[in-house]
């Protein structure tokens, strides 16, 4: 995994002038690939690449060329079909001077153009010089495990590239707050693709590529899509097949010339994957971190699971104080904000992991395609209601007018009454329309979220309400927050992070799943637990999800309400924010009683979208305000 830039200029011959601002552009990035620096320079293009070594140590340094230095490439990722690739290759002519994966992505791009990137198996940001041509090429990979963005320079002849924004943004050229991405962000708690918080500075969408050609416009096309077609509702049948592809995908993740190691917490994903993990490599490490409030650890399981298996595990156990001094740097690296308190975590489980290994196999993307949330029940508990006839539903709602909004039972009504395309926008929702009326100083009606989620389901309209929902976290949810978090958070300690269950093949499978072999009233995942059943530890199999959860509902209410009022009342979104509402938020949150609510919900708890608003606020002190400044060179407050 590494991190580079790149610049375009169909007009102007580049200089060395260019090549320091990539240089610059690249120092930023620097946490992505400290083990070597490369660049290639040609009349109208200049790459910059940071590398971490991972395959091929000695000879993967990057740019790297290919057929007489025609074409040049910088790419970020790793391609586990690569060998396969190399020998079909190999037997048809091609010839290699590296054992890397990076010279099989030229050869085969060689070979079939840009039709290569659908053959590619693995994670991956790619561009591509065609130095005969005078095209350049990209592409990223199906899922967006990796990273992506670009934007235009002072001229429409100019583009640059980078894998991070923070290295766009550091341009003279850079350009202002984009009010559309805050609104979306607001009920979202993170940007959509291919949005971004900067005007005019993109994200190139997952399973897309792009080419552009001397005096033409970039134009994007998409090779990949996740199709789901849910008609496997054989229980015996799904459940080998998901444990024999899971398997070989945990195999494929696992190639690595460095010390590999995994994340471990209470939860089935990430312990089905050290399980298999453990079978090929039955000296592997794991890492898990919590917090010191009870309910917000699950250290016990942990312990239990670690027993079993007969592994190695480091705990680390996060204070709130190095959580409050280390939240500025935190956001530096996310580029845009993302409000999911489980970056946090994750950015000291990363840490604590890079001291002894350079890769970590990871479990995101289970819930997404095994239908692991919670949430993914409610189509079953709203049957009764959902299916009601037209007739039935204006009866219904007729008597809903009728009844107080405070009736217990109102809201059940409510949201069955109302069609999953209006009802669910992914896994979290901060703010609505009406709540971003109140708190917007300029609220715009055009920026709605249903602008983000409608086109996702017109594409879905013939599929169940559950595969829907699946469907709408995979391309919103997935790559906006639990994916970006993953890649930031890893990378900001050079440690590149692997996710098996994030994998073309796994996906073949997933997709087929019959909806009454993922969910039913009681449980999540049935299919990958039947699967897994005989394969992980006892305790795990039928355990409920807790993730990485925060205490910031807590906090909040103690150790963070100065510290939250300060941030509030110091930063300078006046101009964005009613704060009176913002400030009232929390003091209603502070008065509410914790000890009586569960971990999951509580009724007067604002601290989620609190959270929300503190976040955005903390990335405009870093970002807007340059309160801190963060870079290989300097890491302080002003």
């Amino acid at each position: 995994m590494c991190g580079f830039v790149g610049y375009v200029n169909e007009q102007k011959v580049i200089g060395n002038k260019e090549k320091n601002e990539i240089n610059n552009m690249l120092n930023l990035i620097h946490h992505r690939g400290p083990d070597d620096t490369g660049f290639f320079k040609d009349d109208h293009i200049v790459f910059g690449f940071k590398r971490l070594s991972i395959i091929d140590v000695e000879n993967g340094n990057q740019p790297i060329s290919y057929e007489n230095e025609r074409y040049w490439m910088v790419f970020n990722g790793e391609i586990y079909n690569y060998q396969e690739l190399r020998k079909t290759l190999g037997n048809i002519g091609y010839t290699f001077q590296t054992s890397s994966d990076s010279e099989t992505i030229l050869a085969l791009f060689s070979h079939k153009k840009e039709e290569a990137f659908s053959d590619l198996r693995g994670m991956f940001a790619i561009l591509i010089w065609d130095k005969q041509e005078q095209t350049m090429y990209g592409a990223r990979d199906p899922f967006g495990i990796k990273p992506l963005y670009y934007t235009n320079g002072e001229s429409e002849h100019e583009l640059y590239f980078a894998s991070e924004k923070k290295s766009l943004v550091a341009l003279e050229n850079n350009k202002s707050l984009n009010k559309e991405a805050l609104h979306h962000y607001l009920t979202f708690q993170y940007v959509p693709e291919p949005l971004t918080m900067t005007t005019d500075t993109f994200k190139m969408e997952p399973g897309h590529y792009f080419i552009k050609k001397k005096g033409e416009g970039l134009i994007q096309t998409k090779y990949w899509e996740p199709i789901f077609k849910p008609s496997q509702g054989n229980l015996e049948t799904s459940s080998k097949q998901i444990a024999q592809t899971l398997e070989e995908s945990v195999n494929c993740h696992m190639i690595s010339d460095v010390p590999l190691g995994a994340f471990l917490s209470g939860g089935i994903d990430s312990t089905c994957i050290v399980t298999l993990a453990k079978k090929i490599n039955p000296a592997i490490k794991t890492f898990t971190v919590g917090f010191e409030q009870e309910g917000y650890h699950e250290l016990n399981p942990v312990k239990q699971t670690v027993e079993a298996l007969e592994v190695e595990n480091s705990y680390y156990q996060v204070s709130v104080t190095e959580f409050i001094e280390e939240l500025p740097k935190i956001i530096w690296h996310l580029d845009d904000p993302v409000a999911d308190p489980a970056a946090i975590p994750l950015y000291f489980l990363a840490r604590e992991a890079a001291k002894h290994v350079k890769v970590v196999l990871s479990g995101e993307g289970a819930d997404e395609l095994f239908g692991g949330y919670r949430i993914y029940k409610e189509p079953l508990s709203l049957r009764p209601l959902s299916t009601l006839p037209d007739s039935g539903k204006r009866m219904m709602n007729f008597i809903l007018n009728r009844v107080p909004q405070k009736v217990k039972g109102r809201n059940y009504i409510e949201r069955g009454l109302t069609p999953i395309e209006k009802r669910y926008i992914g896994n979290a929702k901060m703010f609505s329309e009406a709540d971003k009326f109140k708190l917007l100083s300029q609220y715009q009606s055009d920026y709605n979220y249903e602008k983000i989620t409608t086109p996702f389901y017109e594409q879905i309209q013939h599929l169940d309400d559950i595969t829907k929902m699946q469907y709408i976290d995979l391309q919103t949810w997935l790559r906006g927050d639990i994916l970006v978090k993953a890649d930031r958070m890893t990378m900001a300690h050079s440690l590149e992070l692997r996710v098996p269950f994030l994998d073309k093949e796994v996906f073949k499978v997933a997709a087929n799943l019959h909806p009454t072999i993922k969910v039913d009233k009681s449980q999540t995942k049935i299919a990958l637990r039947s699967a897994m059943k005989h394969i992980v530890p006892a305790h795990i199999v039928n355990r409920a999800k807790l993730g990485f959860p925060v205490p910031i509902r807590h906090w909040l209410q103690n150790e963070l309400y100065d510290w939250a009022k300060n941030l509030i009342m110091d930063s300078q979104t006046d101009y964005l924010f009613k704060k009176e509402e913002i400030l009232h938020l929390l003091e209603q949150h502070r008065k509410i009683n914790l000890a009586e609510s569960s971990i999951f919900k509580s009724k007067g708890d604002y601290s989620r979208p609190l959270w929300t608003v503190l976040t955005f606020m903390l990335w405009h002190q870093v970002f807007i305000e340059k309160v801190y400044e963060f870079g290989t060179t300097m890491e302080h407050s002003k």
